[in-house]
């Protein structure tokens, strides 16, 4: 049987979902719970155990970039000893995700010489074209064309109901980061079409940039949901302050209309299929709670901002 380690979550999280995980020996620290409880994390962070705000952690990040330096390092005797036939990694954010160059920099002293394989979607269709990759690398494509069905009958049961309610568009802003403000880019935008709405901030197939907040109050969403990447809602929570104390925040209008959301990040920034499936129930159910009823498991990965008590 071949091995696999995969040094991106979105790829673990979709081993796991077709049933190819016992191909897995190898992940990475931020890897989805169920598999860092069986499987050896092989990269590593030097942020991990580190308890910093939004604004450093972007300080950190962007003088890194700067300084040529990586924040992610591979335990390298580790992976001798997996000894992998194949490495999945991503070319597509060197900051979130340690990037191919890094890989291929530490995999270069190994006896034996993995296929480093990246996965780096840009679109929602990209995502689940990844899926057919990973399927393929293993030999097991059919199992892919079978999990990638089922995603795309739920979608169609999002659009089918949305269109049976004739469900209008909603004006919306997903946020991808708190400080500074960074708005939805690559798939989630097209989420957000499925699921009834149109962020005119957004930039569909692109990376995520910095918006600046004066932009936002003349946007003026009618629905804002807040998913900064790699945070949960709780730790969304200890943040919120960023936002409710700026100038002008208790004028939008889905402040005004008590329609601002936090949610899990693994649902948008994690560009494993199924969750951004689950990402496009949820929101239709926050945009369209008429139409679409928020499936019963996602009702703890996300939470209606109690705006008398921000």
């Amino acid at each position: 049987m071949l091995k696999v380690c995969s040094f991106m979550p979105a790829v673990t999280q979709m081993l796991y979902d077709m049933g190819l995980d016992g191909h897995l020996h190898g992940i990475t620290f931020e890897c989805p719970e169920q598999a860092l409880k069986e499987k050896k994390p092989v990269v590593r962070c030097v942020l991990e155990g580190k308890n910093l705000s939004s604004i450093e952690i972007d300080a950190l990040f962007s003088a890194s970039k700067h300084q040529g330096k990586d924040l992610y390092y591979v335990d390298e005797p580790l992976l001798e000893q997996i000894a992998p036939d194949i490495i999945f990694t991503q070319d597509m954010c060197d900051i979130c995700q340690i990037d191919t160059a890094c890989t291929a920099a530490a995999v270069a002293k190994l006896d034996k010489q993995p296929e480093l394989i990246s996965i780096s979607p840009e679109s929602l269709e990209d995502v689940f074209e990844s899926a057919v990759t990973i399927a393929k690398a293993l030999g097991k494509e059919e199992v892919a064309y079978a999990y990638l069905e089922s995603l795309r009958k739920r979608i169609d049961d999002v659009v089918d109901q949305l269109r049976a309610s004739r469900a209008l568009p909603k004006r919306i802003m997903l946020m991808e980061w708190l400080d500074p403000i960074f708005n939805c880019g690559h798939w989630i935008p097209h989420q957000i079409g499925y699921a009834g709405g149109i962020d005119m901030l957004s930039n569909p197939s692109g990376d995520s940039v910095v918006t600046p907040w004066e932009k936002i109050l003349k946007y003026n969403p009618e629905i804002l949901v807040i998913a900064p990447c790699g945070f949960s809602v709780k730790r969304t929570q200890e943040e919120m302050h960023i936002l409710t104390n700026k100038r002008g925040w208790n004028d939008l209008k889905a402040v005004k209309e008590n329609k601002v959301f936090i949610a899990d990040f693994d649902m948008f920034t994690q560009s494993s299929a199924n969750t951004l499936v689950d990402g496009i129930e949820l929101l239709a159910g926050l945009f369209h709670p008429d139409a679409v009823q928020i499936p019963e498991r996602l009702t703890k990965k996300f939470m209606h901002l109690d705006l008398q008590h921000v």
